[in-house]
């Protein structure tokens, strides 16, 4: 008998991966600029500094750290990481806190103790794929919630939490991957307000908190949940180092047992000398300076992507980031994003159509741009390749 995809769980079937990850693979092509990641700067990576702890905690705490460990996460880093995140406002304490294979790990164990197939998530639009990915893996019927250069509009989710009685809400708050945008205060406090009023769950996904380059810190939503509903995840990926793919979740007694049960069942526990090494990095008070010195790099780098947007044709917007690693721009209306992308990656340019981001599809004169992994000579010659794949395309 012949295999076929029969075998796979009906919600499974039409899933296809990552279209970054595809996407990635392009980049290899020799001269080619990428635009299309989400890495840190390998500049930001610090590969003595990682390599001298390793050796100290392994000098430390010897075998303990090759044994298997606990599944609720090495001590002493449950200890200096709700430190760390209680310094940029969030309300945790090791017992609250749960050391995850990166923050991806958190949102897929929230779905894992929360849904069912058929059940509903509202998640802004557009949203992280690696998310629209997961969800779906799960079964759950996702709901866009509209946004705009403030996230997500308040009301109309309280519109759609009562049509739609969804288990779940996903929200990136701070300059959100794709957009760059960034949730007010008051919508902030507002999603909280909601949260508890009609017993939604808000998983609030905050990789990218820490790399503001301009205006004004602002709380976490969890900061103002005052009865458990909000689940927090972090990640040092995008601050120390992704591959060695370590993240949190922060949230309620009860919520965070049922998660650690579900790790229990996937990986065991996050490797330990991960954890250990990102312990030690806290403990030595490394991170201000290391965060200093990188936001200082990717703001230049911002900032020669956006003067790139004046060769651009009239008609394209973009947003205007205060922090993280992106810039999404919107071309023209009927501009062809997939006609743009095929014709960049021939001219040695790539970056992310932003069909690829919205649960419903649609949208495809739509782009996600990232400026950390080029040089600014890089960006420069980037944005003006692409500036001339979209004149020549959308004349």
């Amino acid at each position: 008998m012949k295999f076929t995809e029969d075998v796979f769980a009906p919600h499974m079937r039409p899933i296809t991966g990552s279209a970054i990850r595809e996407i990635l693979k392009l980049c290899g092509r020799p001269g080619m600029i990428s635009f299309a990641g989400g890495n840190p700067s390998n500049s930001a990576l610090e590969p003595d500094v990682i390599a001298r702890l390793s050796s100290e905690v392994l000098a430390k705490y010897g075998t303990a750290l090759l044994q298997y460990g606990a599944t609720d996460g090495f001590a002493p880093l449950r200890e200096s990481a709700a430190e760390f995140l209680n310094g940029s406002g969030v309300k945790c304490t090791a017992d609250t806190l749960l050391p995850c294979t990166g923050s991806s790990q958190a949102f897929d164990l929230l779905l894992k103790a929360m849904i069912e197939p058929g059940d509903v998530i509202l998640c802004e639009s557009p949203t992280f794929l690696g998310a629209i990915q997961a969800m779906r893996e799960y079964g759950a019927r996702l709901i866009s919630m509209p946004t705009d250069s403030e996230g997500v509009i308040v009301e109309a989710a309280e519109e759609l939490i009562r049509a739609h009685h969804p288990k779940l809400m996903y929200v990136i708050p701070t300059f959100q991957n794709p957009t760059g945008i960034t949730l007010s205060l008051e919508r902030r406090k507002a999603l909280a307000a909601l949260a508890s009023k009609y017993g939604v769950v808000i998983a609030e996904d905050d990789p990218y908190r820490d790399l503001r380059y301009a205006g004004t810190e602002l709380p976490a939503i969890q900061s103002f949940d005052e009865e458990g509903w909000v689940v927090y995840m972090s990640s040092f990926s995008k601050y120390i180092s992704p591959g060695m793919r370590l993240g949190a979740a922060v949230a309620n007694p009860v919520m965070l047992r049922k998660m650690v049960i579900g790790k229990q069942s996937t990986d065991v526990h996050s490797p330990l000398l991960i954890q250990a090494i990102i312990d030690a990095y806290l403990r030595e008070g490394r991170m201000p300076a290391h965060l200093a010195r990188i936001r200082a790099d990717y703001r230049r780098q911002l900032d020669a992507m956006l003067e790139g947007f004046a060769a651009f044709p009239a008609g394209t917007k973009h947003t205007v980031p205060e922090g993280g690693l992106f810039v999404w721009a919107e071309l023209p209306e009927g501009a062809d994003g997939m006609a743009v992308f095929n014709a960049a990656i021939e001219a040695g340019v790539a970056f992310v159509p932003g069909t690829h981001f919205y649960p419903e599809g649609g949208h495809e004169n739509t782009m996600r741009l990232n400026f950390s992994m080029c040089e600014i000579p890089a960006i420069q010659e980037g944005m003006k390749r692409l500036a001339g794949v979209i004149s020549e395309v959308c004349r």
